[in-house]
């Protein structure tokens, strides 16, 4: 429960703060255009708000609804379809009532602040914490393989040490190269050989009909860190710098095997084979009913080298250009998977983004993710999609171009329409989310 409080935390901060920037990127340049602005809302608020308050001809407040925000401009159809403002004569402080470039630059505002936020809290990241990332070559231990590749010759343990049709330097870009960019032979180290494992072209669809989050995970073994003092492993003689290679008689190459190995033991008095500089001892332990015998595991850092590249405040800004561009690009060719039976079944609502948040609180991670939402809501919101800020863009481009204005009862359907389309989707995505948790 705690997890999912922590979780939900960060969700609900990191969408409140891009929906109310991104609310005053129309509400600015409104105002810049002397266009009255009724109602400015973080969150929605059907039948009443949580608080408001008005000051001067805007009324800002607060909804219960948390799938949103938006900004109630004079003379605009939008989600409010007030279709008896829009009956009555134009005034001059309206939104219709102003050229079609200032309309353009109110529209276009929510998304320009998305991309020049994830610009710069990118930036920001890279300042304050740097990039560190793992080297093919320092995986000396090999991988955990997910369990669907297996069946196309990768094993546990497999040292992973080129990308033979991609251009992988890095542990953290090998999901990214398969499932993105096409990547399909591995070059891997298997028992001191090298040989080439190819996936098949469909790896993606597979990936996605059995939601793998993760192809590869390191491998390090199973070493003892820290020995708390008075608890089981202290009573069984284990110490620390101890190397763990089996219980139960089962065999311990890694902390994932070792903790399952406990896990599958609870309560029951089990023998350990421990590594102890060079020579191998055996050792009788308790383990308690929580699987637990009381050590700290080594991590991962211990057994591999990662490169932490450190920016100045200078260099921290063409670097955050480059995250952001790659992130950006990365998502948008991504999208593709989403048109395929596979993909739209992996179309998640407020759980699966909520799910991309760590259950401890970590401000990289949370600073990280919020700017990666912030592009996703970029992005979608200059879709072509009536409704959406893109298809208000759509429409004002047409009649920039062709000096007709589309009617208002054209634009009310569309946006009708649109309003549909979203509504469906939030559906859709939140009833997967339902869907997965069930199972």
């Amino acid at each position: 429960m705690e997890d999912f409080l922590i979780k939900a935390a960060q969700l609900i901060l990191s969408l409140s703060i891009l929906i109310v920037l991104h609310e005053l990127g129309h509400f600015i340049p409104a105002k810049l255009f002397k266009t009255r602005v009724e109602k400015f809302y973080l969150f929605f608020d059907p039948w009443f708000s949580l608080f408001k308050f008005k000051k001067g001809e805007t009324e800002y407040g607060m909804g219960w609804l948390p799938l949103g925000g938006y900004v109630k401009i004079s003379g605009m159809i939008d989600e409010s379809m007030d279709k008896e403002q829009m009956a009555k004569e134009p005034e001059p402080y309206e939104f219709r009532s102003k050229p079609a470039w200032q309309r353009l630059i109110i529209m276009i505002g929510g998304v320009t602040v998305n991309l020049i936020l994830g610009f710069l809290i990118y930036s920001m990241v890279l300042f304050v914490w740097g990039k560190e990332r793992l080297p093919l070559e320092n995986m000396t231990h090999g991988v955990y393989v997910d369990s669907t590749l297996t069946p196309y010759g990768l094993q546990d343990g497999d040292r992973i040490v080129d990308v033979l049709d991609g251009e992988v330097r890095y542990y953290e870009d090998l999901g990214k190269e398969i499932l993105i960019n096409g990547a399909r032979q591995l070059q891997v180290e298997r028992d001191g050989e090298r040989m080439t494992v190819a996936l098949p072209d469909s790896i993606e669809k597979v990936l996605l009909k059995n939601e793998v989050k993760m192809l590869f995970t390191p491998k390090y073994p199973f070493e003892v860190d820290s020995v708390i003092a008075g608890q089981n492993a202290e009573k069984a003689g284990l110490k620390k710098d101890d190397r763990i290679i089996a219980v139960a008689g089962e065999p311990t190459p890694g902390p994932i095997e070792g903790i399952k190995a406990f896990q599958s033991n609870k309560g029951q008095t089990v023998n350990m084979q421990v590594l102890r500089g060079g020579d191998t001892t055996e050792l009788s332990v308790d383990v308690t009913e929580a699987g637990t015998v009381g050590f700290g595991v080594r991590p991962m850092s211990a057994f591999m080298e990662t490169e932490t590249y450190k920016y100045s405040f200078w260099a921290a800004i063409p670097a955050g250009v480059n995250e952001t561009g790659e992130i950006l690009g990365n998502y948008i060719t991504s999208m593709k998977l989403i048109f395929t039976k596979e993909g739209a079944s992996q179309i998640g609502g407020f759980g699966a983004i909520g799910g991309l948040f760590p259950a401890t609180w970590n401000w990289q991670v949370f600073w990280s993710m919020t700017a990666f939402l912030s592009l996703i809501l970029a992005f979608m919101n200059i879709l072509p999609i009536p409704a959406l800020d893109g298809g208000h863009v759509m429409f004002l481009l047409y009649e920039m171009i062709t000096g007709r204005k589309p009617g208002d009862k054209f634009l009310e359907y569309a946006q009708m329409v649109g309003m549909i389309l979203l509504f469906g989707l939030l559906i859709f995505a939140n009833g997967n989310d339902i869907l997965r948790a069930l199972r």
